[in-house]
């Protein structure tokens, strides 16, 4: 049962390989149908899955299959032409097979969806032995030894669907046997050898299963075998095609995700290894040890890296997998159409992880479709416009950096920017002075959006508005972006720009207040620093002029609600995000710098969490949450914060010595008075703490501003030392007064005091005198 099992699971993995193949294969061949090796790999494939469902026992699928080989064969052998009309019906035998597999896979067998091709065989049938095989073949008349006895005058109308298809069976051996005969006699006749048709290098494995009928084989075939002398000739063939099938095995993509895992994790124990390579070389800088240290680290690194590539390689499949089924859609779609469209495919080995290439293929079919309907015109148009009557549409994939360039360009209509923007008014999208203000390119940005059309009859192809907004919503799902470029009368180009794999990936990692987050760089288009009077409020919403374009602002900490802990200065940073069509300004505080990071779930408890997408283990052991992009850019649209007010209102100057706040940390009462007592006569706001933890959570807490702290080295819970290292951790406490006041004399004391962080050091005793002078001097009082 599991041998059987195994045999099923290898022959829908071929066959759902063999049946693109198929369709990919028949598109070309009605362009060139003069093409004898296409045609007899077309017929060799049609046999192989009807050999193979045969030794399966699904008879349906091998009845349709055998019904489509006839007129591959007719074809083959020259007594039959395949017009448009026959290889419409062809292609759907091919689409009837692919609902068959689909069958097989779901639910194991061909005949629970109950589908009826007695239609298609009957189609497939008359096209075999119809008019036009008499008329082709009549032209081949010399050539046949024997006509094939037919009885004209049958009355075939009162025989049983089952006496019909045994009538059948044995006209089609008679023709067969016929056809035998023929090229034997041919063979015998010819003396110098006929050309060969290649076979394909990687054999169908199971071409040896089931009727395997020689007398269907490849006339080009019979040919070689005859004139080849013996086996022997062909044996090395035989031998390097076995060979070139041991090249590839077949994994279980959860073993690819496994291994994925685990590279996600020894990266994370990389970026950890570097980060304390970094302290331990800063702290025993000049040591000999560091050198070969630093060659292992190195080392490491540089393995790692090259096994992550090469694990990331195993999950990448050629974006080929999806553009194969272009030329199909686009031949049917210009015949349903009554359009000439030609369609040019290049870059189609660039690669992608397997699971951005199941993703991308709807945004694809949409865009494509929407250019055949929308961008190509009728045959008339184009000569009245003097372009030829063949439209062109061109996809190609292209690798950039850490990402791959998607191209749709064709050659039609192009979009037209006023009537764009008048749909949008008409359907209360846009206001008539956002419309004034949009410029083409934010225009053509508008087909993004639901319900807009500019089509003037809903088709079965398009009209309806929904495409591209499909387009836009998997793009954004990618973290990827959308570029549209058009000139009206000359065509439209659309760039889809996605990241390589969304594993791994290299994001910036940024500071809103004491909070750090990491946003995906595929989304970053850049950072720039700004004066805050360059913020501009417009309508309730902060905006930023930056080079020719308007861009909306929002602040990090506004909108995931982190507190105000410190204030800012007179400038800030803007990091620039896109994404599909959009672009947002996102505010933050800090800029810690870019790093490669492995995307961790967060679990189900804490799933759903808007504007987070995972998260991730930092090189210093923290955790650091990673944005989602397009949550963000949904969450923005309600935030109403006016940024320039409230850093105005927030950097207010302090103006006399009640504003200055003193943080006095000591576990003994009677010292933290006496700290009060110095800073009274200068009449400065003291507040207290009795350990370094409660001091740490005042300071994190934000509820006041305080401009020194004046720290005890000898205390339970935190001691001084940790006090001030850990305050020093904050960027916005890089520069505030920590002042020890300690028992504690000796130099390694007050050298550790300063490693620590410490801005003074005052041992006891003291006078009130003295540390008011040195409070005075650190807070500018």
């Amino acid at each position: 049962m599991e041998d059987i099992q195994e045999i099923l699971e290898d022959f829908l993995v071929e066959a759902f390989e063999l049946i693109e193949q198929l369709d990919q294969n028949l598109v070309e061949l009605e362009s060139n149908p003069d093409d004898l090796e296409l045609l007899n790999s077309i017929f060799r494939v049609a046999h192989t899955i009807k050999g193979s469902s045969s030794f399966l026992n699904f008879n349906i699928l091998t009845q349709l299959t055998h019904h489509m080989e006839d007129v591959l064969n007719k074809a083959r052998h020259g007594d039959l032409k395949l017009t448009p009309e026959v290889m419409d019906v062809v292609l759907e035998s091919i689409d009837l097979m692919k609902t068959l597999l689909h069958s097989i896979r779901d639910n194991g067998d061909d005949t629970s969806i109950g589908l009826d091709i007695t239609d298609i065989c009957r189609r497939l049938d008359i096209i075999s032995n119809g008019e036009e095989v008499v008329e082709v073949s009549t032209q081949s008349a010399e050539e046949t030894t024997a006509p094939v006895a037919v009885d004209d005058n049958a009355d075939y109308s009162k025989l049983s669907d089952q006496e019909v298809e045994e009538e059948i069976e044995r006209l089609l051996k008679m023709r067969k046997e016929e056809d035998r005969k023929r090229k034997e006699g041919h063979a015998k006749e010819s003396t110098a050898p006929a050309p060969v048709a290649p076979t394909p290098s990687a054999a169908p494995s199971f071409a040896g299963l089931g009727d395997h009928d020689e007398s269907e084989e490849a006339p080009a075939e019979k040919s070689t075998a005859k004139r080849s002398g013996g086996e022997n000739t062909n044996a090395p063939a035989k031998k390097e095609s076995a060979s070139t099938m041991e090249q590839t095995i077949r994994v279980e993509v959860k073993r690819l995700d496994h291994l994925m895992n685990l590279i996600g994790e020894l990266v994370l124990g990389k970026n950890r290894l570097l980060k304390i390579y970094d302290d331990v070389e800063e702290r025993y800088e000049g040591e000999k040890f560091l050198e070969e240290l630093n060659q292992v680290v190195s080392s490491i690194s540089l393995v790692t890296t090259d096994l992550q590539i090469a694990v990331m390689k195993t999950r990448m499949l050629p974006i080929a997998k999806v553009f194969n089924k272009f030329p199909r859609m686009v031949r049917d779609l210009s015949r349903e159409l009554g359009k000439q469209i030609e369609l040019e495919i290049s870059g189609e080995e660039t690669e992608l992880d397997k699971s951005i290439v199941e993703e991308i293929g709807d945004p694809l079919v949409h865009i494509i479709r929407n250019s055949c309907d929308h961008g190509i015109e009728d045959a008339a148009s184009r000569r009245a416009k003097g372009k030829p009557e063949m439209g062109l549409i061109q996809l190609k994939a292209y690798n950039e950096g850490n990402h791959i360039v998607i191209e749709i360009t064709d050659d039609g209509k192009g979009l037209d920017a006023d009537l764009l923007r008048s749909k949008a008014i008409e359907k209360g999208m846009i206001s008539e002075r956002e419309a004034d203000a949009m410029s083409d390119k934010e225009a053509f940005s508008l087909i993004f959006r639901p319900s807009l059309s500019t089509a003037k009859v809903v088709t079965n192809v398009s009209g309806r508005g929904v495409g591209m907004d499909v387009v836009k919503t998997n793009i954004e799902k990618l973290n990827g972006i959308i570029d549209v470029d058009s000139e009206l009368g000359r065509g439209t180009v659309i760039k889809l720009k996605i990241p390589l794999t969304l594993a791994i990936i290299q994001a910036l990692l940024v500071g809103a207040q004491e909070e750090y987050y990491a946003i995906p760089l595929a989304s970053v288009l850049e950072t720039v620093r700004i004066p805050l009077d360059e913020i501009y409020t417009i309508e309730g919403k902060n905006v930023l002029r930056l080079r020719d374009e308007v861009l909306s602002l929002v602040r990090l900490s506004d909108i995931f609600g982190v507190k105000q802990v410190y204030e800012g200065g007179e400038h800030t940073y803007v990091v620039v995000i896109g994404l599909a069509e959009s672009k947002l300004g996102v505010v933050v505080d800090t800029l810690v710098g870019q790093e490669e990071i492995v995307i961790k779930s967060l679990g189900d408890y804490l799933q759903g969490i808007e504007g987070i997408a995972g998260a991730t283990i930092r090189g210093d052991g923290r955790v650091t949450l990673i944005v989602d992009v397009a949550a963000l850019m949904n969450l923005a649209k309600g935030i109403t914060v006016d940024i320039r007010a409230t850093a105005e209102t927030t950097v207010k100057t302090k103006s006399v010595p009640s504003d200055y706040v003193v943080l006095a940390v000591d576990d003994s009462a009677m010292d933290r008075n006496i700290m009060k007592k110095s800073m009274e006569p200068i009449g400065l706001t003291v507040i207290e703490a009795s350990n370094g933890q409660e001091a740490l959570n005042m300071l994190k807490s934000a509820e006041y501003s305080i401009d020194a702290v004046l720290i005890d080295i000898e205390m339970p819970r935190m001691d001084g030392y940790t006090l001030a290292s850990e305050i020093r951790k904050y960027s916005k406490y890089k520069n505030l007064p920590l002042i020890a006041v300690t028992s504690r004399t000796s130099k390694s004391d007050r050298l550790r005091g300063v490693e620590s962080g410490m801005s003074e050091y005052i041992t006891k005793p003291y006078s009130p005198e003295y540390l008011e002078s040195v409070v005075r001097k650190n807070i500018k009082l």
